[in-house]
């Protein structure tokens, strides 16, 4: 069976705003009634679980005009040691309730996590080091940007236990460049690449943006082709959601210069289509991976996970996110730190934490929150386990929802069985919509205004 069918009538028909379910209930229903005392509940709740850390680094040397990251644009270089002075005391406040806990995984997110320099990454490393129980098979991984990073700087990230990279490329085409401000040698694109591989690296992966200004099919297709050529073991191919009103750095991109919602879609199937042939696989809305990739492994398995990161295979991780803006899965419970750097300064230096806002998922979160993640990894699901773990009967708790799936049914997007659901590979492109009919919240219209377009 293929993967994926291209329908652009159908795609047209459900090409509507709606949420990329890197959690459910969204970021959007997380509320300030949320304090420590249920973080530390839900801490201490599954003391056997591994835990997954994230460290959010929020500095960047330059603004790039489509970025909607929580980041800070600075060349002061001694900032990044007055971040570390606070994080090193969330760090340790926040270990004393995990010092059980075993750490399967490090990710070091932004912002631009290679902002930092030698000395300062290592001093990171050292804290998280010093404080948790790190596994020493965990995968350590960071997000980098190829234009403020000497070659020797992978060698130093190897050496301190880094094992998986992610470089964010978005467009090899000059003018496209130029115009989102994100200008970059491409033969040092390629010696990274070569060194990593060189150096051990177990992972690399790709971020590509499609809708910037100026793209066409054509332009995009040189990228696919020197991306292909850098043959990383992943890839994402993002959707450039343009909300100047909410992104402030957008209004540099003018409309006229975007290209218009036909060439978008051209885009996105040329990309489907020119990954296919070069053997990548497409795990879901915009990943792809070779199928020897764990993520494709997973996926195999029906054991895929996702998180605030995308796709994961740390399916029974709990995850505790430290730093300014950083997010926490704990069990059935998620935390968020304040978004503004001064403010989470100063809960820090007062409270040793910066939690702003949270969720305690309800029963009912946590079964539709198991639903959608079956879906949207794994494109199927089986009544009979979901029955079992929470003593239901699928088609009774869900008679509403199946029956706003009976349009989606329809239109061949998905199959309703006996026994379970199965999403076709017409519908795996519209995997959100198939999501969002059992997702109670984002029901009211004004929920999904917020979010972007579906492709």
């Amino acid at each position: 069976m293929s993967e994926i069918i291209w329908d652009l009538n159908l795609i047209q028909k459900y090409n509507q705003s709606g949420p990329r379910y890197t959690s459910y209930p969204t970021a959007l229903e997380f509320n300030e009634s949320y304090n420590d005392d249920d973080f530390q509940i839900a801490a201490a709740r599954y003391p056997d679980k591994p835990l997954s850390l994230y460290v959010h680094i929020p500095f960047c040397h330059k603004l790039c005009y489509f970025c909607a990251c929580n980041k800070i644009i600075t060349r002061h270089q001694h900032k990044v040691d007055i971040y570390l002075d606070y994080l090193e005391k969330e760090i340790k406040y926040r270990a004393e309730l995990f010092k059980n806990r075993r750490v399967t995984q490090i990710h070091w997110g932004g912002g631009t996590p290679t902002y930092l320099d030698e000395e300062q990454s290592l001093r990171l490393m050292a804290m998280l080091r010093k404080h948790f129980n790190v596994s020493e098979d965990a995968e350590i991984s960071i997000e980098m940007d190829p234009r403020e990073i000497e070659l020797d700087m992978l060698d130093h990230l190897r050496q301190i236990g880094f094992n998986r990279i992610s470089m964010g490329i978005q467009d090899f085409n000059k003018e496209v460049q130029k115009l989102v401000n994100r200008e970059q040698d491409e033969d040092f694109i390629f010696a990274l690449m070569k060194r990593a591989k060189e150096l051990g690296f177990t992972s690399t992966n790709i971020d590509l943006i499609y809708g910037l200004p100026k793209q066409t099919v054509e332009s995009f297709l040189f990228t696919l082709e020197k991306v292909i050529e850098l043959n990383p073991d992943r890839m994402s191919v993002f959707n450039y959601a343009h909300l100047p009103s909410r992104f402030a750095a957008q209004i540099k991109i003018k409309d006229e210069m975007l290209p218009p919602p036909q060439t978008k879609l051209d885009i996105l199937q040329k990309t489907i289509e020119t990954l296919g042939n070069a053997g990548y696989k497409f795990i879901g809305m915009d990943h792809f991976a070779k199928p020897d990739d764990e993520l494709a492994v997973a996926q195999e398995q029906g054991i895929l996970h996702r998180n605030f990161q995308g796709y994961t295979t740390q399916e029974d991780a709990d995850l505790l996110g430290m730093g300014v803006s950083a997010i926490s899965l704990l069990g059935d419970s998620y935390a968020q730190n304040h978004k503004e750097l001064k403010q989470y300064y100063a809960e820090v230096e007062n409270r040793g934490i910066a939690l702003q806002k949270g969720l305690t998922m309800t029963k009912d979160d946590c079964l539709r929150r198991d639903v959608i993640k079956a879906l949207i990894c794994n494109f199927k699901l089986d009544y009979v386990s979901f029955e079992q773990d929470y003593q239901i009967d699928f088609k009774v708790y869900f008679k509403e929802d199946l029956e706003l799936l009976a349009p989606l049914v329809q239109d061949g997007l998905l199959d309703i069985g006996e026994t379970g659901i199965t999403v076709s590979p017409k519908g795996r492109l519209l995997i959100r919509n198939i999501c969002m009919c059992f997702d109670i919240y984002s029901r009211q219209q004004a929920r999904r205004q917020q979010f972007s377009r579906i492709i």
